[in-house]
């Protein structure tokens, strides 16, 4: 039996593979998480003031389209939340100055402060 540990969306798994010779009947595979890194808390946001901007649903934050503390529009895109290999423009509720409270490449789930707009 061969193991080798497998990623799947952030989840670690170290997993046996047999190696079936020709005739034999498919082995089964076990699947057992391996051990993690413990990670470190992260420190305590800071309480928000302004407009918050919230992740409509769970996704991987794609691009920023504008640029932290620049002044938006209401209905102005500021940024892409790629779900289901789906592009979507996310816009401010508001006009206001932005300050982005994710980065790109983060994972976020739904209600998430993406930005808050004061």
């Amino acid at each position: 039996m061969r193991k080798f540990i497998v990623t799947i969306e952030g989840k670690s798994y170290e997993v046996g593979v047999e190696e079936v010779g020709a005739g034999q009947a498919p082995a089964s595979v076990a699947a057992a998480p391996a051990p993690v890194q413990p990670v470190q808390a992260a420190p305590a946001a800071a309480p928000v003031s302004g407009e918050k901007v919230l992740s409509p649903f769970p996704g991987l934050i794609k691009k920023l389209l504008v640029s932290e503390g620049a002044t938006v529009k209401k209905d102005q895109p500021v940024l892409v939340l790629e779900a289901m290999k789906m592009d979507n423009d996310i816009t401010a509720p508001c006009d206001g100055k932005i300050s982005f409270k994710t980065a790109v490449g983060s994972n976020v789930e739904t209600n998430a402060v993406l930005a808050v707009i004061g």
